[in-house]
């Protein structure tokens, strides 16, 4: 499986003027095509009075890369916001950048910088992070050890999701795969082996 992968933290926006045109770009983190779409459609729909709603998106699953220039002329547009998602190693996201035109032409070379100048401005709002593979995992324990043990967790990089108290104590972890050895280590040392711990998954989370 994929260890990491980089992409945006949070859908946002940003805009600047250039020569009386308004141009708004907006971002979003995504997980599918479909996702997306949706999300250019909402744009499209929100600025219908806009001459143009350029975008791009890249999604891992399937390496899908994509792009358009609504009307603009061929590669001034849809390709230099590609381009900045390509070069920032940023996937699984989503660009609009919606131009109300000022009355005065760029010519090629200026639409091709203002559309890489609101792409960029866009990924800057949106913040880039960085998922990482992490491994699910369970471990079960009595009363007394609850503490101890909930402890080694955070202690080893990993997170605690949920803890269930029942009969015995359930915590249900996440933890990279590098961690998890040293983790095992400690718990076997601290329980004298008589606790041990289960993967039940894998999941991308947020790298810390």
């Amino acid at each position: 499986m994929e260890q990491s992968y980089n992409t945006v933290e949070i859908e946002s926006q940003d805009e600047f003027t250039e020569q009386r045109s308004r141009f708004i770009g907006y971002i979003k983190p995504v997980s599918t095509e479909q996702d997306a779409l949706d999300f250019i459609e909402k744009k499209k729909k929100q600025h219908w009075d806009a001459k143009h709603n350029v975008y791009a998106y890249v999604i891992r699953e399937g390496n899908i890369r994509r792009c358009s220039d609504d009307g603009e002329p061929h590669g001034t547009a849809g390709v230099p916001v590609l381009d900045v998602l390509i070069k920032s190693e940023v996937t699984n996201a989503v660009v609009v950048v919606t131009r109300y035109f000022g009355g005065i032409l760029l010519g090629a070379g200026g639409l091709v910088r203002a559309y890489t100048k609101s792409a960029k401005l866009a990924l800057d709002a949106g913040n880039i992070i960085t998922m990482k593979t992490c491994l699910i995992c369970m471990v079960s324990c009595d009363y007394s050890r609850y503490g101890k043990i909930a402890g080694l967790i955070p202690a080893n990089g990993g997170v605690i999701d949920d803890t269930d108290f029942s009969q015995d104590v359930t915590i249900t972890f996440h933890i990279s795969q590098q961690n998890y050895s040293a983790f095992q280590k400690q718990l076997a040392d601290t329980t004298c082996g008589s606790v041990e711990s289960e993967i039940i998954g894998e999941k991308f989370f947020k790298n810390k």
